[in-house]
C-alpha cells in the first residue's frame, strides 16, 4: 500500500523533505507537514511511533550527500527516519504476529534480496516507505519486532539499538568467522579489535569485548571518549596524533601539513605495535573511510580482517590488491541485516545487557530541526533519540 491509498482516518503530522529541483541542489531542511492517514492492508500494521533515533543515514539525506534521496525515488516529498519504537494500533487482514497495543522494534529493511538480506531501507531509499517523522505510519508487520513487555531495555534504548546495533550485529558476526578462516584460537587465542566511526562501531567493539577480544576504539571528542570508557572499550584519543586524518588535496599543496601527517601516520602506528605486542590489530572496524583507510590497512596484522557496513562522502577508496593478497588481508563490507540476525541481535542484548547509553536528552518533535542542526554540526551523542508520540 502506497502513500496515495488513504482511509477515512484523518490526517497526520510529519517532517517531510522534499527532492531538490536539480540533481545539484545542496543540503535542504524538514519542512511541517499534514499527511494522510494509510489504511493498513494484507501484511501491514498502523503505528504510532513513540521514539526515533537520529541516524546517520537521515543526515545523508538532508545533505543530499550521496545522493538526494527523494529524486531517486522519484517522489516529489519524503518522510525519512528508520530507527525507533512504535505502539500498534490497527492490525491489517491476516496479521498474527502482533496484537494492538505491543510495543515494537523497527526493522527497516524496505527491499531484500532473495535470502533476505537488505537491498534497500525504509524511511531512506525504498520507495513508498514512509518513516518515523510522522505522527502515524502504515508499515509492513515484518518490518516491526515485537518488544518483551518485561524487557531489560528502554524504549529509547531499543530505538538505538534497532539500526546500529542489528548492523553491528550482522557485520562482526561475518568479520569474526571470515577471521578465524584463516586465524583459530592457536593461531590466535584473542582477537585484537579496533574501530573508528560512531555509533555502529562502538556496537560492535562492546559486541566484541564481550565476546572476549581486546578492544580499542579512537575518537577525537572529549564526550565520545567518555561514553567509550563507560562502555568498558580503550579509548585512545585522536588528538594525541595532529594531522592524522589524510586530506590528498591538502597534502599536495602543503608541505607542512604532508610533515604533520607523516610524523602523526609513525606515532599511531607506533601506539598500534606498543598495544598490540607487535602484533598489528587482528580486525579493524572502518566507518570512516578514506581519511583513514590507508592507515587501517597499515595497522592490519597479517591475515587481519577490515569490516565495514557504513560510509561518509567520498564513497570511495583504493588500495594495492598485490600487496592485500600478500598480507591476506580480508575486506568484509555488509549492508544492515536480515531478519534472524534482528532476531538474534534482540535476544543477546536481553541476555546480558548489550545496549546503547542513550543521551540523556530526548528531543521533542517540535525540536527535530534543532535535532538535525546539531547532527550536522557535530554536537550530537552517539546515540541521540527524539520523541514522536508522547506515550
Amino acid at each position: 500500500m502506497t502513500e496515495q491509498q488513504t482511509s477515512p482516518r484523518g490526517e497526520c503530522d510529519a517532517w517531510v523533505l522534499h527532492a531538490g529541483k536539480t540533481r545539484n541542489d545542496g543540503p535542504t531542511s524538514l519542512v511541517r507537514a499534514a499527511l494522510p492517514v494509510v489504511a493498513p492492508g494484507p501484511g501491514e500494521v498502523l503505528v504510532a511511533p513513540l521514539f526515533g533515533s537520529w541516524e546517520g543515514n537521515m543526515g545523508h539525506a538532508l545533505a543530499r550527500e550521496p545522493v538526494d534521496v527523494a529524486r531517486l525515488r522519484r517522489e516529489k516529498a519524503i518522510v525519512i527516519g528508520n530507527a525507533g519504537v512504535v505502539r500498534v494500533l490497527e492490525l491489517g487482514p491476516g496479521v498474527e504476529q502482533l496484537a494492538v497495543g505491543d510495543l515494537a522494534m523497527t526493522f527497516p529493511s524496505g527491499l531484500q534480496d532473495e535470502v533476505g538480506y537488505m537491498v534497500k531501507a525504509r524511511g531512506f531509499d525504498a520507495p513508498h516507505q514512509p518513516g518515523l517523522l510522522a505522527t502515524r505510519v502504515t508499515m509492513q508487520v515484518d518490518q516491526l519486532i515485537r518488544i518483551p513487555p518485561d524487557s531489560r531495555l528502554t524504549p529509547t534504548q531499543w530505538a538505538a539499538f534497532s539500526v546500529r546495533f542489528v548492523t553491528a550485529w550482522s557485520n562482526w558476526e561475518l568479520a569474526k568467522a571470515v577471521f578465524r578462516l584463516q586465524m583459530n584460537e592457536a593461531d590466535r587465542p584473542v582477537i585484537r579489535a579496533w574501530g573508528w566511526g560512531g555509533g555502529t562501531t562502538l556496537a560492535e567493539l562492546d559486541l566484541a569485548r564481550r565476546e572476549g577480544c581486546e578492544v580499542v576504539m579512537i575518537s577525537g571528542s572529549e564526550r565520545n571518549l567518555a561514553v567509550i570508557e563507560r562502555a568498558s572499550i580503550q579509548p585512545l584519543d585522536r588528538r594525541r596524533f595532529p594531522g592524522l586524518l589524510y586530506d590528498a588535496e591538502r597534502a599536495e599543496a602543503d608541505a607542512e601539513y604532508r610533515r604533520a601527517h607523516g610524523k602523526a601516520t609513525r606515532e599511531f602506528l607506533a601506539t598500534v605495535r606498543e598495544l598490540t605486542h607487535d602484533c598489528g590489530v587482528d580486525i579493524f572496524l572502518d566507518y570512516v573511510g578514506e581519511p583513514v583507510y590507508a592507515l587501517t590497512l597499515k595497522a592490519l596484522a597479517r591475515q587481519g580482517v577490515i569490516a565495514t557496513a557504513g560510509w561518509k562522502s567520498p564513497t570511495q577508496v583504493s588500495h594495492s590488491r598485490a600487496q592485500e593478497c600478500i598480507l591476506r588481508h580480508q575486506h568484509i563490507y555488509t549492508h544492515y541485516a536480515r531478519r534472524s540476525q534482528g532476531l538474534a541481535a534482540m535476544a543477546f542484548a536481553e541476555r546480558t545487557g548489550w545496549a546503547p547509553e542513550v543521551a540523556t536528552k530526548v528531543y521533542t518533535f517540535d525540536e527535530i530541526p534543532e535535532l538535525a542542526r546539531a547532527y550536522a554540526e557535530g554536537d550530537t551523542h552517539y546515540f541521540t533519540c527524539f520523541s514522536i508520540n508522547q506515550d
